[in-house]
């Protein structure tokens, strides 16, 4: 891997394993072939060095770039293509248009997929996970859609390489195998979405990802967890 150099250069990403925000990070600076020190948070006790360098959200990720802190992992990931674009290989398109469209869909990954997710996953009752589960299925169609158009019929959604919309929905893989353990219910179904289920055993085997992504079955333990401290906070209101 290239290296980002010592003092001021130093990259040292702030993160949390489960998380599919910082592992779509680390793909990033893998594809950039940038050296980084991972620092594991513990998200039950935060740092106090994330907590001054993400003040406002108090979230994963963080990367320090020196003593220069950057958070979201969008912008992240764009900043790595800014901030090094001699490095490795560039992570968005090079055309304006194919960039934006790269970016609607990174956004629509995080907005919807990642938010039925979430409420399929913490919803207060049966009935709201399970119209979360039926619009998440929905949201993995629409991708399988996008993956189509994005491709070209090619094998990633940057076409011949990885890049920014495949480190976007990269980073949740893991998630997406755990889901029948988690919800009950397949996301990443070959049947029902066969370019998307392909296209994460291709991506998932590169160099790139498979040190990345978390075995799912440590992912359905961790959903447990999250799932039972929500029913034991709901229950004290």
């Amino acid at each position: 891997m290239a290296t980002a150099g010592g003092g001021a250069g130093h990259l040292k990403l702030l993160g949390a394993w489960p998380s599919p925000f910082v592992n779509r990070v680390r793909m990033a600076l893998h594809l950039k072939g940038l050296e980084y020190e991972n620092v594991e948070e513990d998200l039950t006790n935060k740092s106090d060095l994330l907590l001054a360098s993400n003040p406002v959200h108090k979230l994963v990720p963080v990367l320090l770039h020196g003593d220069k802190p950057i958070s979201e992992s969008l912008v992240i990931v764009e900043y790595l293509d800014d901030a090094f674009p001699g490095a490795g290989q560039a992570v968005l398109p090079a055309d304006p248009y194919e960039r934006a469209v790269a970016r609607f869909w990174a956004k629509y990954v995080d907005g919807k997929l990642h938010g039925m997710m979430v409420k399929a996953l913490m919803g207060a009752t049966e009935e709201e996970r399970a119209t979360a589960t039926a619009d998440a299925l929905a949201a993995m169609d629409t991708l399988e859609g996008a993956f189509a158009e994005c491709s070209g019929g090619k094998e990633f959604f940057a076409g011949d390489a990885p890049g920014y919309l495949d480190v976007a929905l990269g980073g949740f893989i893991g998630w997406l195998r755990a889901w029948d353990k988690v919800g009950g219910v397949k996301l990443l179904d070959a049947g029902r979405a066969p370019r998307l289920a392909t296209w994460a055993e291709r991506f998932a085997a590169l160099d790139v990802a498979k040190e990345v992504i978390p075995d799912p079955d440590h992912i359905a333990e961790f959903a447990k967890v999250l799932q039972a401290r929500s029913a034991a906070a709901a229950t004290s209101n």
